[in-house]
């Protein structure tokens, strides 16, 4: 696999070495259980505890605040339906292109008739219209509004503090899935315009399958899973504690390195954006590619062709791994609901590439020279 070109990082980053250093260890040496009371569960809950207050030290908020989960989908299912059941929410605003762990979630709990569903309107870009959320909260105030804030397809981002700002304005709860910029950004919650944030430690090199969620002192949602008194009686069973060090690890590596990395992956993007437009005529870039959006995501909009269909299959059979939209939906028949909120009834292929630290401007330029053969310019009359 050494020789493919890896340009799939919001679906999932590569571990750290560092990373996989502290998990070894952690696996070697600390394995009681963090529940127990002997020795052996307290060096377990001890990691435990430091782990959770090395992400709470990073993000300006209380180790109580942050709740271990198995990853985001987890964590924001909790923040949705916890919040309906615990915190007397009938009114949830959302957006027709949240991640599908919150925009199924909050169908679902609109089909139980337990909650009324508003969805905020998008400009050309694909940003979210907040004079338009102004209007929905005005007409339903003390909603939950859940807004991510940057777009895992094509990486528009979101003011946090203006979105959380106008929720409070109108004494509504803010939730933001945070997953893609979670260590990409510096983000601050002790500023308090955020009550429900979540994070997935393997979109920032960290290992799959651990995540949290971030819930304010104030607010506690409902469990999703019961049966024991962990995570402050919000997650039952037994923590995944090596795992929670990676992740805290993982975490930290980011806010060391999060400028040069930044800086690295915007220069790819930028790049290939230069010589997609110098290379294929007619691609376009959905979203805000060039204004306020991620730096390491581009959707690529490539003009209608006889081979679009199997453009993604081509890239795999070319040894360049890539996606057609969020990971989360592979498998599914389906074209991506973000493209089609923006671009109703287009036939046009989308890919999204997106990068990570270790990705080269080689790569750039060999993915470009072959998706250029499948996009030829046509020859002068």
């Amino acid at each position: 696999m050494d020789n493919r070109i890896y340009l799939d990082n919001a679906a999932t980053s590569p571990i750290h070495p560092e990373v996989l250093d502290v998990m070894f260890t952690a696996m070697k040496e600390v394995y009681g259980n963090p529940s127990s009371a002997h020795a052996h569960g307290r060096k377990a809950k001890n990691l435990l505890e430091e782990s959770r207050g090395t992400i709470a030290k990073l993000l300006h908020c209380q180790p109580g605040e942050i709740i271990f989960t198995s990853g985001g989908t987890e964590a924001d299912n909790m923040i949705l339906r916890g919040s309906v059941k615990n915190l007397g929410v009938k009114n949830i605003i959302t957006s027709p292109i949240e991640h599908h762990a919150v925009f199924h979630t909050v169908e679902e709990l609109a089909k139980e008739g337990v909650v009324k569903t508003h969805l905020v309107e998008l400009d050309e870009l694909g940003h979210i219209k907040l004079d338009h959320l102004e209007k929905l909260l005005s007409e339903n105030p003390h909603a939950l509004v859940s807004l991510m804030h940057g777009n895992n397809e094509i990486g528009n981002l979101l003011s946090l503090k203006k979105a959380g700002e106008l929720a409070h304005k109108y004494g509504a709860l803010f939730h933001s899935d945070t997953v893609q910029t979670m260590g990409q950004f510096a983000i601050d919650l002790s500023q308090g315009y955020v009550d429900f944030a979540v994070g997935a430690a393997h979109k920032f090199n960290g290992p799959k399958g651990i995540g949290f969620m971030f819930c304010s002192r104030k607010n506690r949602p409902a469990p999703l899973i019961t049966g024991g008194a962990q995570e402050r009686e919000l997650r039952s069973g037994t923590e995944n504690v090596h795992a929670a060090a990676g992740m805290a690890k993982a975490l930290e590596i980011s806010f060391r390195d999060m400028e040069k990395k930044r800086e690295h992956v915007q220069n790819l993007k930028n790049h290939m954006m230069e010589i997609l437009r110098e290379e294929i005529p007619g691609v376009t870039f959905n979203g805000d590619a060039e204004g306020h959006s991620l730096p390491n995501v581009l959707s690529v909009s490539f003009p209608e062709s006889e081979t679009g269909e199997m453009l993604l299959f081509n890239l795999d059979i070319a040894g360049i791994s890539a996606s057609g939209g969020s990971a989360c939906s592979a498998g599914a028949n389906v074209g991506s609901h973000v493209i089609h909120a923006l671009h109703p009834g287009s036939k046009r292929t989308t890919v999204r590439f997106s990068f990570g630290k270790q990705n080269t401007v080689e790569e750039i330029d060999q993915t470009v020279a072959k998706l250029k053969t499948w996009y030829p310019v046509p020859a002068s009359v």
